[in-house]
């Protein structure tokens, strides 16, 4: 499968608890198709105390599903992602353009 956005990219999350929120990708899972957003999904782990780190309970960035969340331009708006090819030294290349303004990712 084919992601349409990728680690660094700026998300808004658009269902679920954290509705309205943008936060950038951190990690992608592209076998369960789920992403990790900085700052959203916030979830509690309880650890064990190791050597050299204490226990306690931690908060943590939980995975979300890659369909939850659009891409934000430039703007600050939410958009969806096209593709346009351009030439580039004599190569074919596939930018990614905004659907909302045109201009490119």
């Amino acid at each position: 499968m084919r992601f349409r956005i990728k680690k660094g990219d700026l998300v808004q999350v658009q269902v679920g608890r954290d509705k309205g929120k943008t936060g950038k990708i951190v990690k992608i899972n592209k076998k369960h198709s789920k992403i990790v957003v900085e700052g959203i999904n916030m979830q509690k782990r309880h650890e064990k105390a190791k050597p050299g780190s204490p226990g306690g309970i931690q908060t943590r960035e939980g995975a979300i599903h890659y369909s939850n969340v659009m891409l934000v331009d430039k703007k600050g708006e939410p958009t969806r992602i096209g593709y346009q090819l351009a030439e580039k030294d004599g190569k074919k290349v596939k930018n990614r353009i905004a659907r909302t303004t045109g201009e490119q990712i």
